[in-house]
């Protein structure tokens, strides 16, 4: 799961980065993903380590958790409206179903973990 973690952050930072540079670089806020991408990529690298893994990922997820409510809260409701689809909302919807997936993979290998006897 670092590995997959740290492929995770650098698609978070790549939306970030390109979205700001699409938004004219006038709106820090086209860079949220990239904030969310930044902790993950720091909770990737020191997942590598085993000593480091299970704080290091359970770190991760509670990040993703946090950034997938957050994209997902905002992106549903300029998906229902009757307006064009904005550049907003399309990043916030990618960086919400992106994370939702990260999510979704951390949760099957923590348990896979736990019945493996990993993390006692």
């Amino acid at each position: 799961m670092p590995i997959v973690t740290i492929l995770v952050a650098v698609l978070l930072i790549a939306l970030g980065i390109g979205s700001w540079i699409e938004a004219g670089q006038t709106s820090v806020t086209a860079l949220i993903p990239a904030f969310f991408g930044a902790p993950l990529l720091i909770a990737g690298l020191l997942a590598l380590k085993p000593k480091l893994r299970k704080h290091a990922m359970h770190a991760a997820a509670a990040v993703a958790l946090l950034g997938a409510l957050g994209s997902l809260s905002r992106a549903v409701p300029g998906l229902m409206s009757d307006g064009p689809l904005r550049l907003a909302t399309t990043v916030q919807l990618i960086m919400g179903v992106v994370l939702v997936i990260f999510i979704v993979l951390c949760v099957r290998s923590f348990i896979a973990a736990r019945k493996s006897g990993a993390l006692d």
